[in-house]
């Protein structure tokens, strides 16, 4: 990606940029005028929600997927939505700087990451990734472009965040930085299960040179918890791990090594790019049911040699394609701490499958859509705490009643301990039961102050169709005996694959 060197330069940037956000103004005015409900297309997802949208009932804003500017003396960036972490993180790195949050996947997106909530393993510090945001420029549902910040339309800034892009278009952020070093030293700490690893991350937040926490549950009794500091070289006696490359192992893969051993204490350096995308080969562990789904062995030899087909932007395009995201549990939910024991033992009972990610989350002001729950710290009368981030990512059943079912049982037990999960996967409430959690009279005056009522709600973005039955979209004989026959195995799962290898568009029904 080529940035602007100069002021000339960024000034013809912007032209562009005002150029295509004009248009993308026009077009949501015409859906305005007409009273017609639109989606917006951004070209790709990171999402295991079931999306799928009419080409004439879509605005396109795929096209904003530049950087402006970098200024190295005010540490921001101003991006479009469209910009990856991938690209975002290379360009940052070469002016020594880095985004205080950063999705582990390379191809989530900066506009995904404020509108859909994502927090990470340094957001014990810095707070969600729309913290990092200082200002945004959007486009309302009537076609009016705006800026919004903590000074400017105060209410939409902080609301357009976690909302799904249901309160306008988002066209363009500004981004906080930080000083970046060349690698990260990580520590690996054993643990006996959840109560201690809430200690052990509880003792690790209050050290001033952390700057990354993280924790993996490989049972209900035994997990490991992984710290780590920004550092400018390797020290003496220290292994350099990568984990980009087809021959290195999976992030997972290695800390489960090291539990194995018994290695508590154990320490390595990481490159900055491949600690921050760490779990890309491999989707975190969901490439390991995907070795399993084709009965092939997960080793040193099979990851390097399927490795192309690993990477999460062909997962997620494979598990949209073949249907499987109607069969995969996904969520992240996040808990006080003092709820996380139960809620593991929980899991263990309802689902069995491990690993979990454990990763804790500093509440820095309002949290997306106002959820009603405790937090386990408050200062000055403002909630400002901590809560720990519990992501489930596993199998489920086959039947989808059933698959339901257990997704609902999460839900019920996220609601009866205080949690509040991630709406960037499936929401499997009813309306009612969802708006019993957030903050629907807030929400819907927003909306009505910002002329967004013709857009689809957030509740509508993210929620499942309860009576929906696999392949029960077909209306000829020819197309549900076609659903069927991809129902069997492993056909279903080679569909998808095909079709991620080809890169075929799988967003836009044609």
């Amino acid at each position: 990606m080529i940035l602007p060197v100069n002021d000339v330069e960024f000034g013809k940037a912007r032209n562009q940029h005002a150029k295509l956000v004009t248009d993308i103004a026009m077009k949501v005015r015409d859906f305005y005028d007409r009273k017609e409900t639109f989606r917006i297309y951004h070209g790709s997802t990171n999402s295991t929600r079931i999306i799928s949208w009419q080409r004439d009932r879509i605005v396109d804003t795929s096209g904003l997927t530049r950087i402006l500017r970098i200024d190295q003396d005010k540490k921001v960036a101003l991006v479009e939505p469209n910009v990856s972490m991938e690209s975002l993180v290379d360009a940052t790195l070469a002016h020594g700087l880095m985004p205080p949050v950063v999705m582990e996947f390379p191809s989530i997106t900066v506009g995904g990451g404020f509108a859909g909530t994502a927090g990470e393993s340094s957001s014990f510090r810095h707070g969600f990734f729309d913290n990092t945001i200082n200002s945004i420029e959007i486009v309302l549902a009537d076609g009016e472009i705006v800026h919004a910040s903590q000074d400017e339309r105060r209410d939409l800034f902080r609301g357009a965040a976690g909302s799904f892009g249901s309160l306008g278009v988002v066209t363009l952020l500004e981004i906080t930085l930080i000083e970046a070093n060349p690698y990260v030293e990580l520590t690996y700490s054993i643990v006996g299960g959840a109560a201690e690893s809430v200690c052990k991350i509880e003792e690790l937040t209050k050290a001033t040179d952390v700057d990354y926490i993280e924790g993996i549950l490989f049972g209900v009794d035994q997990g490991v918890i992984i710290s780590g500091r920004l550092v400018e070289h390797v020290a003496d006696g220290l292994q350099c791990q990568r984990y980009s490359r087809a021959i290195d192992p999976w992030f997972y893969t290695r800390t489960e090594e090291i539990l194995k051993r018994g290695q508590t204490g154990f320490r390595e350096s990481v490159p900055i790019r491949d600690y921050l995308f760490r779990y890309d080969r491999g989707a975190f562990w969901a490439g390991a049911f995907a070795f399993k789904y084709f009965m092939t062995p997960l080793n040193s030899i099979t990851r390097w040699a399927l490795d192309r087909y690993m990477h999460t932007s062909v997962m997620y395009h494979a598990l949209h394609k073949s249907g499987l995201a109607r069969q995969y549990i996904v969520q992240d939910i996040g808990f006080p701490y003092s709820k996380i024991a139960e809620f593991v033992k929980f899991l263990d009972h309802t689902c069995g499958f491990y690993p979990l990610w454990l990763c804790p989350l500093r509440i820095v002001g309002e949290v997306a859509l106002h959820p009603q729950f405790p937090m386990d710290v408050e200062k000055e009368g403002t909630k400002e705490g901590m809560m720990l981030n519990v992501g489930i990512w596993g199998p489920g059943s086959s039947e989808y009643d059933r698959f339901v079912a257990v997704n609902r049982d999460i839900g019920r037990k996220t609601c009866e301990l205080s949690g509040v999960k991630c709406l960037y996967a499936q929401a499997y409430y009813t309306e009612d039961e969802f708006w019993s959690i957030y903050d629907r009279e807030w929400y819907n005056a927003l909306r009505e102050k910002y002329s967004a009522t013709s857009l689809p709600s957030v509740f509508e973005k993210v929620r499942v169709d309860l009576n929906l039955r696999l392949g029960g979209t077909e209306n000829t004989w020819s197309s549900r005996a076609y659903s069927r026959f991809k129902e069997i195995w492993p056909i279903r799962g080679v569909y998808g694959v095909l079709h991620a290898t080809k890169g075929s568009e799988y967003l836009l029904v044609k």
